[in-house]
């Protein structure tokens, strides 16, 4: 069976973004009313230059009493995110982020183009299970080098 991609296996083809100028506020009630876990910020020439996750909100917002009505998203995204080609193997996707500590993915083509997001969600057991054996194995060679 060949490996899904990562274009193919999100859930939405539409991307929830904001210029970077927008509210954490207005960012949360854009994700709350897609049920989304992330939106990609936007500079003003609609390239991205972060992204905005329900863990940020927690972690930057609500744990630290700031107001998202007056906070920007560019105060607290996060800057130039990791990012995948839509070729990229869900597999692989999934080693990425695990390796990484963050459950969502940009696609972006080789043109620049925002293609989607890939998020953690979008991985079935089995491809999570082949990332956890790749990164052991890969762990294990490099454990193996050092001797």
């Amino acid at each position: 069976m060949t490996e899904r991609t990562v274009i193919q296996s999100i859930s939405r083809s539409h991307v929830l973004s904001v210029m970077q100028n927008a509210s954490v506020y207005e960012a949360a009630c854009i994700m709350c009313k897609a049920r989304c876990g992330s939106v990609l910020i936007l500079d003003e020439t609609a390239s991205m230059i972060g992204i905005l996750t329900e863990r940020d909100l927690m972690t930057k917002i609500v744990a630290k009493l700031r107001n998202p009505e007056t906070t920007l998203v560019s105060e607290i995204m996060t800057h130039n995110p990791h990012f995948v080609s839509p070729e990229t193997t869900v597999a692989d996707a999934v080693l990425i982020m695990q390796r990484h500590n963050f459950r969502h993915l940009p696609i972006i083509s080789s043109g620049g183009e925002i293609l989607g997001v890939f998020s953690i969600r979008d991985a079935m057991p089995r491809e999570i299970l082949e990332a956890e054996n790749l990164a052991e194995h890969i762990d294990q060679q490099f454990t193996n080098v050092l001797g």
